[in-house]
């Protein structure tokens, strides 16, 4: 299934997974000479900021929506799949946050950014890991399998760990220098609402429209012992993969 996004409420919900980026950025130390390609840039808020360091920054999205709210802040972005990178020895460093395990086909991806890079450039990213949503995924598993909806159209992601994704880097010509699999829960400031239309929009749009308010209102019934405290906080139950690697 493919996922679909809607820029200004991405930006009004899920602006957090940009603003706790920071360390991964720290970890590309992107410099003045360098030419960086931001692969699932989204609406180009974390690209803009990556280039305040000088360097060269081209970002690629396979939604439209966030390509053009990445086009209206002067980011050089277009609209690419993952899978399907066309860039030949381009760049000194790949970059990725939050976007890998939107995409399906890992071997693809792998094989574009390892030709993408020059030898020996680096490839810096952090994704969903083994783990992540945990508590969030059951319960839209419960409550949509129970509305008719199989399995395979609920799960949309694909969550590694540290080995597995260790070796398919290995098997793709990378040197890993650093794999790290980290619970990290996630303030949601907005809300698990927001969250679930956010993320999971496309998730629920196969429910008819009359029914999909009752869902969501089950789901975070579920949800609420789990991940909302006393004070109507909600969290987000992340789990985050983040390694540095080599093109060999």
């Amino acid at each position: 299934m493919q996922q679909t996004w809607d820029a200004s409420l991405y930006a009004g919900n899920g602006r957090f997974v940009a603003q706790l980026a920071g360390a991964l950025v720290d970890l590309l130390q992107p410099q003045a000479d360098e030419r960086i390609l931001d692969l699932g840039c989204g609406d180009g808020f974390l690209t803009q900021r990556i280039a305040e360091s000088g360097a060269t920054l081209v970002g690629v999205d396979s939604s439209p929506q966030m390509i053009a709210a990445a086009l209206e802040r002067g980011v050089d972005a277009r609209c690419a799949s993952g899978e399907a990178l066309s860039f030949e020895q381009e760049f000194d460093a790949v970059f990725s946050n939050a976007a890998l395990h939107w995409m399906t086909d890992q071997d693809a991806v792998l094989t574009g950014v390892h030709r993408a890079l020059k030898p020996g450039g680096r490839f810096v990213a952090e994704c969903g890991g083994q783990g992540n949503i945990a508590a969030i995924r059951v319960a839209l598993l419960a409550v949509l399998t129970a509305r008719g909806l199989p399995a395979e159209r609920i799960e949309n992601n694909r969550f590694f760990n540290p080995a597995e994704y260790r070796a398919r880097l290995n098997s793709h010509g990378f040197l890993v220098e650093e794999i790290t699999l980290t619970p990290r829960a996630t303030p949601l400031p907005s809300g698990m609402v927001d969250w679930l239309q956010t993320f999971r929009g496309s998730v629920l749009a196969q429910l008819p429209a009359a029914e999909q308010p009752a869902a969501i209102e089950q789901i975070v019934s579920l949800l609420q012992p789990v991940l909302c405290d006393r004070e109507g906080h909600w969290t987000a139950d992340y789990v985050r993969l983040r390694f540095h690697a080599r093109r060999q």
